[in-house]
C-alpha cells in the first residue's frame, strides 16, 4: 500500500482532474455564451430578436449533448418548439422539450442513424424565419452516422474500427467520416439553409479546428476526396475498407460525386459557431487547483498529440529533469498537459490511451519516490471500458512484479486496462457528460 505521504499526492492528482473536469461542464459552458433578456437572445455578443423568428429548432450530438440540451431548455423554455440530439448510452437526462436518443459510441449504430435521419428531416423542414440551434461536443461524429447512398451503417462501423486501430490521427478519420456521411462536413448547414443556424461547440479537438471537431457539421470543409483516398493510401487499407466506400471515394475524386461544401458557399451566410468549452481551460482549471494544494504548476501544452507510448517517454523526461536538476521547475511540482495522443493496436488486451500512457509512464520512472501519474479522459471514458483512465507512482511497477505481473507484458498487448485493474488503480468517475479530451498529470512531491 502506499504510504500515507505519497497517498496524499494521489488524492491531490485525483482533485487537480476533477477540477479540469468540473471547470468545462457543459451546463455551465452554454450559460457562459448564451443569455435572454425579455425576447432577445445573445450568443457570443450577437443578438437575435426572438419575436422576429418564428421557430426554434434544437438539434445536437455528443457525450455532452444531454447537459447543453438542458441548459438551453432552462434558457430558452417555451421558445424551443421542438428539438432532437443524440447521445452516449448511459449519459442521457430527462428533458422537456428536446426528444433524446441514446446511441452506440465510439462505433456507430443503428440507434445513432435513426437519430440522425431525424435530425436531418427536422433541418430540413426550416425555413427562412426559423433559427436552428446545434449543440456539438465530443463522440458527435460517431452520435451523428448517416452514411452516403449506398453504404451501409455495418461498412461504415467496419471503416471506423480500422481507422481506429491503425493509428490514424482523429483529423484523418473525420475526413473519411466526412466523405461517406449525409450529415457532416458542412452538410448539416446545407440542409439547414436558409434558416439561421447557431452552433455551440465543446470542443474534443487538439487546436479546436471547426472543421474537424465532430467532422465539422455546420462549417465548411477544406479536405477532399482526394484527401481520404491518401489517408486510406497512407494506412494501407485499399484491400480491407468494403468496395462501396473505396468507389465512393473514388467516384467522388472523379468528380462523379458532389464533395463536401467549401468555403465561400451560401449555406454558410447565416451560421454562427462558437466554441464554449476547451481543453486549455480544462488545463488552466486543474493549474490553478494545483497552485491552491502547493504545488509549482507547469502547463506542457493543450495541443499534443502523436503515439502514446512515445508521449509517456517525453513526459518521464521531462519530470526526470525536474527532480534531477529543478528544470524547468522546481518541486513540489505539477506537470500538466492535454491533447490527445493515439494507440497503435498490437495486441488482443484492453485499455484505452490514458491508461496505456499511465503504464507506459509508469515503467519509465520506476522507483522514482514521492511521484504521481494520472491520465484520464474528461468525459470518464477511456477507449473500451468503463473506466476514464488509471493513477500510477514510482511504487507501482514493483507491487505488480510482488504480484507475479508482467509490467512490458500487458502494455505489450493494449492490456492497461486489466494490469491497473488488478492493482487497484484505474481511475472510474462515471460518465461526466462532458469531453474537451484528456488531461494528464505527473506530481513530483
Amino acid at each position: 500500500m502506499p504510504s500515507k505521504t505519497l497517498e496524499k499526492l494521489r488524492k491531490d492528482a485525483r482533485k487537480i482532474f476533477m477540477a479540469g473536469v468540473e471547470r468545462v461542464e457543459p451546463a455551465r459552458a452554454v450559460k457562459s455564451f448564451v443569455h435572454l433578456e425579455d425576447s432577445t437572445l445573445t450568443v457570443n455578443m450577437r443578438e437575435y430578436d426572438l419575436n422576429q423568428i418564428e421557430n426554434i429548432y434544437i438539434v445536437g450530438a455528443g457525450k455532452a449533448a444531454a447537459p447543453m440540451a438542458l441548459a438551453v431548455e432552462e434558457i430558452l423554455g417555451n421558445w424551443i418548439n421542438e428539438g432532437l440530439i443524440n447521445t452516449k448510452y448511459g449519459h442521457g437526462l430527462s428533458l422537456n422539450r428536446i426528444e433524446l436518443k441514446e446511441a452506440g459510441h465510439p462505433l456507430p449504430d443503428e440507434a445513432g442513424m435513426r437519430g440522425a435521419e431525424a435530425m436531418l428531416s427536422l433541418i430540413e423542414k426550416a425555413k427562412d424565419e426559423d433559427l436552428i440551434i446545434c449543440l456539438i461536443s465530443g463522440g458527435g461524429s460517431a452520435l451523428l452516422p448517416l452514411p452516403a447512398q449506398g453504404i451501409s451503417l455495418e461498412e461504415k462501423q467496419e471503416a471506423t474500427s480500422l481507422l481506429l486501430g491503425c493509428g490514424a490521427t482523429i483529423q484523418e478519420i473525420n475526413a473519411i467520416r466526412k466523405h461517406i456521411s449525409r450529415i457532416k462536413g458542412g452538410r448539416l448547414a446545407e440542409a439547414s439553409w436558409p434558416a439561421g443556424l447557431v452552433t455551440l461547440i465543446l470542443s474534443d479537438v487538439v487546436g479546436d479546428p471547426l472543421d474537424v471537431i465532430a467532422s465539422g457539421p455546420t462549417v465548411p470543409d477544406e479536405s477532399t476526396f482526394e484527401d481520404c483516398l491518401a489517408i486510406v493510401k497512407k494506412y494501407k487499407l485499399e484491400s480491407k475498407v468494403s468496395p462501396s466506400i473505396r468507389n465512393h471515394l473514388h467516384e467522388g475524386a472523379a468528380g462523379r460525386r458532389q464533395d463536401t461544401p467549401k468555403p465561400g458557399n451560401v449555406c454558410f451566410t447565416r451560421t454562427q459557431n462558437v466554441i464554449i468549452g476547451s481543453n486549455i481551460q480544462a488545463i488552466g482549471a486543474s493549474a490553478s487547483e494545483a497552485r491552491q494544494l502547493g504545488y509549482h504548476p507547469l502547463i506542457l501544452s493543450s495541443l499534443i498529440e502523436g503515439e502514446t507510448r512515445q508521449v509517456a517517454k517525453v513526459h518521464a523526461a521531462i519530470a526526470k529533469e525536474v527532480i534531477r536538476t529543478g528544470n524547468p521547475i522546481t518541486r513540489p511540482a505539477c506537470l500538466i498537459s492535454g491533447g490527445e495522443t493515439t494507440v497503435t493496436l498490437r495486441g488482443e488486451g484492453r485499455g484505452g490511451r490514458n491508461q496505456e500512457f499511465v503504464l507506459a509512464a509508469a515503467l519509465e520512472m520506476k522507483d522514482l519516490k514521492m511521484t504521481v501519474i494520472l491520465s484520464g479522459g474528461t468525459d470518464g471514458s477511456d477507449g473500451p471500458t468503463d473506466a476514464a483512465g488509471a493513477l500510477a507512482d514510482g511504487n507501482t511497477i514493483r507491487r505488480s512484479w510482488m504480484k507475479g505481473m508482467d509490467p512490458a507484458a500487458y502494455l505489450d498487448r493494449n492490456d492497461s486496462y486489466n494490469f491497473f485493474l488488478k492493482l487497484g488503480d484505474l481511475l472510474i468517475t462515471g460518465p461526466t457528460r462532458t469531453n474537451v479530451m484528456d488531461l494528464r498529470i505527473i506530481i513530483l512531491g
